[in-house]
């Protein structure tokens, strides 16, 4: 079995502007899909906005940047994310296609394993 990353994608402002009953409609869709998932669902949470995010980058120098703010500006900002294991990408396309994302996608990334040194 191989692990995979599914990353969830939205607009923000959107999410911001839905009343609390659409806020608990999409809480129950996610509690759905982790019920689909099952032992496949491995974990996952959702993300803060992005405006609470800092970014650490390093300059020409080598000296570390630390700013306010996401790693980069985008229209769909990542929302959150689900660790699946599923036995090939297919069949964890298939089952993150149900990942509820009403104003965005996902992305799946296979885990890349590193052997111990």
């Amino acid at each position: 079995m191989s692990q995979y990353l599914v990353l969830i994608y939205g607009d923000e402002p959107t999410y911001a502007a839905m009343s609390p009953a659409e806020r608990a409609d999409m809480l129950a869709a996610h509690r759905t899909f982790q019920q689909i998932a099952g032992a496949a669902n491995l974990g996952g949470h959702a993300l803060q906005p992005t405006a609470t995010a800092t970014s650490i980058r390093h300059d020409a120098t080598g000296e570390v940047v630390v700013t306010d703010g996401p790693f980069a500006e985008a229209k769909e900002a990542l929302g959150g994310y689900y660790l699946l294991e599923a036995p090939d990408l297919d069949a964890a396309i298939a089952l993150a296609a149900q990942v509820p994302t009403p104003t965005g996608g996902v992305e799946v990334r296979p885990i890349q394993v590193f052997e111990p040194a």
